[in-house]
């Protein structure tokens, strides 16, 4: 618990006596982040949500807005759907990627257009099946 200010003494002379007394004492010496600048100096305006940003990145964590979170679901769909098993798994990964796609076209939410439209699954399955025969057109598997 500190001490109480003294009557008649400015009261930056005495916080400024009491950081150099703790200072000597050494309480400073060992805090977390010593020697670093403070995340928050380098940032120039204020932005009364920065803990829960920073909160965020601590747990690796991100929020995107609904189109964009979609938009990247389509493109992790789109690779897990090449390295598909088999073509009934490309078909229902994709199958279920066009519903999300179809609803939010149909009930956009706010944020930036969408800038996708549903996949042709059959498309998406002769691609697959292209690969998966070595890039051979015309090669069938299922």
């Amino acid at each position: 618990m500190t001490e109480r200010k003294p009557p008649g003494v400015s009261f930056e002379s005495f916080v400024d006596k009491q950081i150099r007394d703790a200072q000597e004492r050494g309480e400073f010496a060992h805090l977390p982040g010593a020697g670093r600048p403070s995340a928050s100096v380098s940032e120039t305006v204020y932005d009364e949500l920065w803990w829960i940003k920073r909160k965020m990145a601590r747990e690796g964590l991100t929020v995107l807005p609904p189109t964009l979170a979609l938009r990247k679901e389509a493109e992790d769909t789109l690779i897990a759907a090449a390295a598909a098993p088999s073509e009934r798994v490309v078909r229902r990964l994709i199958e279920d990627l066009n519903v999300k796609i179809r609803d939010m076209m149909f009930k956009p939410p706010p944020g930036p257009p969408l800038g996708l439209k549903p996949y042709d699954v059959e498309e998406v399955v002769r691609q697959w099946r292209e690969r998966r025969a070595g890039g051979r057109p015309g090669a069938s598997t299922g």
